[in-house]
């Protein structure tokens, strides 16, 4: 079965794309949650993240203090560096795990694993193939400021440490443009088909 990796800049419309896919009887392993989740649940990570970061790192009641990593690796790319080097190997594990726990009838041929930094982080490498979701940074910048009410400045921080959009469309095999002149799920259909090829 083909692992489809999902990628695409910040604000691009990835999950929106992946809930097509899974509406229409697809599995999707959403890499940016699991990490996150890996960070407070998987020991290893966590104390990896302890080491890094200090006691600060983790609210008192053991969630992840995202604010304050943040605040940290998005001025910080040597720490933005080794909190990837902690993180990436035991997600690259979990998704293993999750493909050995698809259910038994998953008749699909191929799942999809959507990760913002698919490329940055070399995880390209475990999947087949590679679509990435477009969409004009200015239309990204709104739709990432108005979801997660932050200002503009924070949003081109963050996008900053990513490729930029050309560069992910070049090293993509199929793309889908949510830039709310193409319809999305005819484009999706259409991946479908490029991907389901022989």
């Amino acid at each position: 079965m083909k692992k489809i990796g999902v990628t695409g800049g910040i604000g691009s419309g990835k999950s929106t794309v992946c809930r097509i896919f899974a509406a229409l009887g697809y599995e999707v392993y959403e890499a940016d949650k699991r990490a996150k989740a890996l960070m407070t649940e998987n020991p290893r990570v966590r104390q990896g993240v302890l080491n890094l970061f200090g006691r600060e790192a983790y609210l008192p009641e053991g969630s992840l203090n995202r604010a304050y990593i943040g605040s940290i690796v998005f001025k910080d790319a040597q720490k933005l560096k080794q909190l990837n080097a902690i993180v990436h190997p035991e997600t690259a594990r979990d998704f293993e795990n999750w493909m050995q726990a698809l259910p038994a009838g998953y008749d699909k041929p191929f799942v999809l694993k959507e990760a913002a930094i698919l490329f940055e982080s070399g995880a390209y490498r475990g999947v087949d193939e590679v679509l990435c979701v477009y969409a004009p940074k200015t239309l990204r910048l709104k739709r990432v400021c108005q979801r997660d009410g932050v200002s503009a400045e924070s949003v081109l921080q963050r996008m900053s440490k990513q490729w930029p959009e050309q560069q992910k469309l070049l090293r993509a095999d199929f793309a889908i443009y949510n830039d709310e002149q193409h319809a999305l799920t005819h484009q999706v259909l259409a991946a479908i088909r490029y991907f389901s090829a022989p």
